[in-house]
């Protein structure tokens, strides 16, 4: 078992992987590589799982910022499943999402690293008294939309002494501010916005002018779509019932997941959608963090999102840990303010579509 001593590093320090426990320091050296191709499907352990891992397996409070599909999951769950006492069969560690699916994304790479380091993940109840770590996955839309009080009695019910993980894509100065009332000298890893915007994901715009024709645009592109597994994106659960029924009216196989549908059918559709027997999916921002599918390599923005930090979480459905991706975004004269927006909060150029799509797929 690692020892926990949080808060006996300066802030921000960076740690030496070998100096810790043999089956970490072989998740982060040659030899473990076979572990991250053919367990996670990873090329390789990433930047940031390589700067995030020892810091929280050394029992230090951590707040990490890397770009989606990067592997951040993999980060806190090897953190945690490191510092885990196998003596002790109560919960010792809560791990809080913003949505069920991405809840059971984290459960997927639990298990799967829990098989490599001979720990088995199982139900258990939930009683605060034995718990050491709690983990904030995707922290600015758990701080930010309406769970922050929820969070706030959480902590008044954890231990004193708990370590403490801040996981997201990005980290506005609200969030960061949150954190600072719960956590003891955390590490921070952080990025900068400039930095943000995924490599290997080519992104480009479509001037469709007016609403009314994202439709027929979407439809001619539809052939393209289906070549490989794709995510489309709109901005209320209404239009992804309208899209839906529009494309099947017109004979193009699509499924579609939302907020207002029950949970089975959206475990189902996520399970067909994850098996690729279904290969177009139509969704809102609200589940795009839940979407963790390797094969998925186009992203089309029928709408651009509301605010610019959605556009990194949207488009890192595709392109999932470095694999080659394409991102396009449907924009009418009203768009153009939002696309300008997205450029300049990113410092990105996002260049009109051409002809050749398919190629680059």
């Amino acid at each position: 078992m690692v020892k926990v001593m949080a808060g006996l590093a300066p802030e921000g320090s960076q740690f030496d992987a070998k100096q810790y426990d043999t089956k970490m320091s072989e998740l982060l050296s040659n030899e473990g590589q076979e572990f991250f191709t053919h367990t996670m499907r990873f090329e390789k352990p990433s930047a940031i799982q390589q700067r995030g891992i020892v810091p929280f397996c050394k029992g230090l409070d951590v707040i990490q910022q890397a770009q989606s599909g990067t592997g951040k999951t993999a980060t806190f769950c090897s953190g945690i499943l490191q510092q885990l006492d196998y003596g002790l069969v109560q919960c010792q560690a809560l791990v809080l999402a913003p949505t069920r699916e991405l809840a059971q994304q984290i459960e997927k790479v639990m298990r799967a690293l829990g098989d490599y380091l001979g720990v088995k993940v199982h139900a258990c109840s939930l009683r605060p008294d034995y718990i050491r770590m709690f983990v904030l996955d995707e922290a600015d839309e758990m701080l930010s939309r309406g769970f922050k009080d929820q969070i706030y009695d959480i902590f008044q019910l954890l231990p004193a002494k708990v370590q403490i993980g801040v996981f997201s894509a990005t980290m506005p100065p609200e969030a960061l501010e949150i954190t600072r009332k719960f956590m003891n000298k955390p590490v921070r890893i952080l990025v900068k916005r400039d930095e943000l915007t995924l490599e290997g994901i080519k992104q480009f715009y479509v001037n469709v002018e007016k609403e009314e024709w994202k439709l027929e645009t979407l439809c001619d592109l539809y052939e393209t779509l289906a070549i490989t597994q794709s995510v489309i994106f709109v901005n209320t659960r209404r239009k992804v019932d309208w899209l839906t029924d529009k494309m099947r009216s017109r004979d193009h196989t699509v499924s579609a997941t939302h907020g207002d549908m029950d949970q089975n059918t959206r475990d189902i559709i996520m399970r067909e959608f994850r098996s690729g027997s279904s290969r177009v999916l139509i969704t809102t921002d609200l589940l795009a963090r839940g979407i963790d599918v390797q094969q998925v390599s186009l992203v089309i923005n029928y709408d651009l999102p509301t605010q610019p930090e959605n556009y990194l979480h949207r488009i890192g459905r595709g392109g999932r840990f470095g694999r080659k991706g394409v991102a396009i975004n449907f924009v009418t004269r009203d768009d153009e303010r939002m696309l300008f927006d997205i450029q300049k909060f990113y410092n990105v150029v996002i260049e009109e579509l051409p002809s050749n799509v398919a190629d680059l797929l």
